[in-house]
């Protein structure tokens, strides 16, 4: 995204693609899918510093009452392309199959090397963080304030306590709305707002166990967050971009508390194994970490990593330049 595109919005369904446009942006769904297993780290950060934010949240407003008139009366072939459905299919194949193989890593590294992980998604955060606000151009007293706003509110956001709730038919729905929402919105973690609303193990319960109720009660609370969701952020890249680019800005840098490297773990609750799973934490610094658990602070590994996070934002940036 160049300086001129940044203050053009993108037209959405005008984009031709070769096999090897659909092979990288496939790869850009695993990425997103990566991501999203990670409480803490947004798919929709994800989405934006690979280039790819505006044509998704474009191509979900899409499926409209217009989308379904064409589906009727021009067919298939009509829908499709209004829908933009090939990439959407591309998009979300790519994040399936992460969630079924690199996710996995992903938690696998999560489990045994936290500090490493989150180093890296540190660095990338922090850098994708100034590849957003660099294309706010003409700063004044809106676009700052939108920085402070989305700032503090992720910052908050990411410091609450869980808590828990009764499950039912509502709170699934609800939770399913609220969390695909963070979900695509760059800084906020859609796995983490679930943790937060005490949802977390009771959706992993439901998959675990086929619980095929609850999670198409909880996918159609999804897919209603989607198509309401979607239509706000399209609305405001279109109308008020310096604005929610300001704001996307201030989201992720509040969002860095989540994903500092170095941790020290004050509860625990249990997930749908049994496992402990760290409920409240408070950051420290890394010889306080290595003083407080006993653990190697791995910081030169950890400070490589973020340096890698940050040069892999880098070179996307330049790419979609």
């Amino acid at each position: 995204m160049n300086d001129h595109t940044a203050e053009r919005p993108y037209q959405s369904g005008r984009t031709v693609r070769t096999l090897k446009d659909y092979l990288l942006l496939a790869g850009k769904g695993m990425m997103m899918g990566a991501a999203d297993a990670v409480p803490g780290v947004s798919g929709g950060t994800v989405a934006f510093i690979t280039g790819i934010y505006e044509e998704l949240i474009d191509t979900l407003r899409s499926f409209d009452l217009a989308a379904l008139r064409l589906l009727f009366t021009e067919g298939i072939g009509a829908f499709w392309k209004h829908v933009n459905g090939t990439f959407l299919l591309v998009l979300l194949s790519g994040i399936l199959l992460s969630l079924l193989s690199i996710a996995r890593v992903v938690l696998y590294l999560l489990e045994h090397y936290p500090v490493l992980l989150w180093a890296f998604f540190f660095g990338l955060i922090l850098t994708s963080t100034w590849s957003v606000v660099r294309h706010v151009k003409g700063w004044g007293f809106g676009t700052s304030l939108a920085f402070f706003v989305g700032g503090l509110s992720a910052w908050i956001i990411t410091s609450m306590v869980p808590v828990s709730i009764q499950v039912s038919s509502a709170t699934l729905l609800g939770s399913g709305m609220v969390a695909i929402c963070a979900m695509i919105l760059p800084g906020i973690s859609g796995s983490f707002i679930l943790l937060l609303l005490g949802m977390y193990g009771p959706i992993l319960n439901a998959v675990r166990q086929y619980d095929i109720l609850s999670l198409g009660i909880f996918a159609t609370g999804c897919v209603l967050g989607l198509l309401t969701f979607s239509r706000v952020l399209s609305w405001a890249f279109h109308h008020q971009r310096r604005v929610i680019l300001a704001l996307l800005g201030g989201f992720m840098l509040g969002s860095l508390n989540k994903v500092w490297p170095w941790k020290y773990t004050l509860s625990y609750t249990l997930d749908a194994h049994g496992a402990m799973v760290p409920l409240e934490q408070s950051n420290v610094l890394p010889d306080s970490f290595a003083m407080l658990t006993g653990q190697a602070s791995w910081f030169w590994p950890a400070l490589g990593l973020m340096v890698f996070g940050a040069l892999l934002v880098l070179v996307l940036d330049r790419h979609n330049s």
